[in-house]
């Protein structure tokens, strides 16, 4: 059993085999959202904090935290950004940017022990990224791409995932603290996109002993209805093993996925978390029963 654990300066998460799917809240990011990047840029961020308490309020055990915004200080915004996430709530969170210098900055401020988003298999990455997360103690996001780009190959993208393990491990990063993205695809442009995922985190699971996670949202990008792809695709991740997702918790749909797949898994003994959860707006309806839902009795002639 592998376990990997984040943490803020009070709370500790762990993403594990046998342990409930950990959901990493992903709205704190300004792709795609102009209005929040604008703020972002000028130093307003009360739309960061609405969306940190609002995603920690729906149930998510982590929150992303990403300043990826064009001609802005990423480094300085970053860092900013998971102060202010820090100083309102208490769950541990993924320091997200494509720039080593804003992940610097945002690992500078951070309290606790971190999971880096991210690293991948290209060798300046993995020397410019693999030294920072072993100097502040932190866990890494290993993304399976390299010079060659994506392969749709499941086998291709596991070796990139075992070359990236292979190398934290050669700086003192533990294979626990990596934990794999195996590439999610849009299933609308590639349609074997669900199966590759899915054997390929088996394989991650089974002979590398790592941890899983993903950008579920891009399973679904281009269709209609994304939430309905996206709880499918979840169900089924989790059943292959997968163990934590980069997600939107302010979905229902999404959360009730994650929940029963739990439960199905049985990482959710006596269905505790999800009573706890549904009983309460559950309560009326069944204690008064529906009555088409109640036994029918046979009349006698």
């Amino acid at each position: 059993m592998t376990d990997t654990v984040v943490a803020s300066a009070s709370r500790e998460v762990v993403i594990g085999f046998e342990r409930p799917f950990v959901v990493i809240g992903e709205r704190i990011n300004p792709t795609g959202r102009k209005v929040l990047a604008a703020e972002m840029k000028v130093g307003d961020y009360h739309r960061v904090v609405d969306d940190a308490l609002a995603q920690v309020a729906a149930g998510a055990h982590m929150l992303d935290v990403n300043a990826g915004i064009p001609l802005a200080d990423e480094p300085a915004i970053l860092a900013e950004a998971v102060e202010l996430v820090q100083s309102v709530t208490d769950v541990p969170l993924s320091i997200d940017s494509s720039i080593v210098a804003a992940l610097e900055a945002g690992l500078a401020v951070y309290r606790g022990k971190a999971l880096v988003n991210s690293v991948t298999g290209e060798e300046d990455r993995l020397e410019s990224v693999l030294p920072l997360v072993a100097r502040h103690g932190a866990a890494v996001v290993a993304i399976s791409n390299d010079e060659t780009g994506i392969s749709e190959d499941p086998d291709v993208r596991f070796e990139v995932a075992r070359k990236i393990v292979e190398r934290a491990q050669d700086h003192g990063i533990p294979a626990s603290d990596v934990v794999v993205d195996p590439l999610v695809m849009p299933i609308g442009a590639i349609n074997s996109a669900g199966r590759q995922v899915m054997r390929l985190v088996g394989r991650l699971r089974a002979e590398l002993k790592v941890n899983t996670t993903c950008g579920a949202s891009n399973v679904s990008f281009g269709l209609p209805n994304r939430n309905g792809i996206n709880s499918a695709f979840l169900t089924m991740a989790i059943g292959a093993g997968m163990t934590s997702a980069i997600t939107n918790p302010m979905h229902d749909g999404v959360m009730q996925a994650v929940l029963g797949a739990d439960v199905m898994m049985g990482n959710d003994p006596d269905c505790v978390r999800w009573i706890g959860k549904y009983r309460e707006a559950g309560a009326s309806d069944g204690a008064r029963g529906n009555r088409r839902d109640r036994p029918r009795r046979r009349r006698r002639g």
